[in-house]
């Protein structure tokens, strides 16, 4: 016998968010932004900085600097309507591209910070018998390599449409 449990649409929203907040923090994000970012998700209108801060229980202070954070992460978009003050912020519901617009932030802050520390560490010279500097230029070396076919994944990624990505990734574990 199965038994089906049915939850509220209301329910459903704090949990999703409550669950994107929590992924985000372990992805390095900071959660009021990953929760801000899922409330806007799955708002079919646009929000103002009053109805987050009243949605989520945050500060203005909270609202607006996670709301210029995720502006600058390109995850929202502010918008004006006509006739009002009041700013109604939104985000794009494609997951493909909120993926894509999440890795190429990643690569910018993270990765791509970590390749030029890599490069530079690549040119140390040293003595080629000494134990110390084989087995540095060895770590040095292949970490670098990895952290290079990362980012040419990443770019391959930014530039795919995402059925072909996919295919692509599938093809590989096949």
């Amino acid at each position: 016998m199965f038994l089906f449990l049915y939850m509220e649409l209301a329910a459903a929203k704090l949990k999703f968010i409550e669950a994107w907040g929590k992924l985000g923090s372990e992805w390095g994000i900071n959660r009021t932004m990953a929760q801000v970012h899922a409330l806007l998700l799955i708002s079919p209108e646009a929000l103002t900085t009053e109805e987050i801060m009243e949605q989520l229980s945050i500060s203005r202070g909270n609202a607006n600097m996670t709301l210029r954070d995720l502006i600058g992460w390109g995850l929202i978009e502010k918008q004006h309507k006509a006739g009002e003050r009041k700013e109604y912020f939104f985000a794009d519901k494609d997951v493909w591209n909120i993926a894509r617009q999440v890795a190429k932030e990643r690569k910018k802050r993270e990765l791509e910070p970590v390749l030029k520390v890599l490069n530079e560490l690549s040119t140390v010279v040293g003595d080629e018998k000494d134990p110390e500097y084989k087995t540095f230029k060895k770590s040095v070396s292949d970490i670098n390599k990895l952290a290079v076919n990362v980012d040419k994944t990443l770019e391959t990624m930014l530039k795919a449409e995402e059925s072909w990505f996919w295919g692509s990734i599938l093809k590989v574990f096949k």
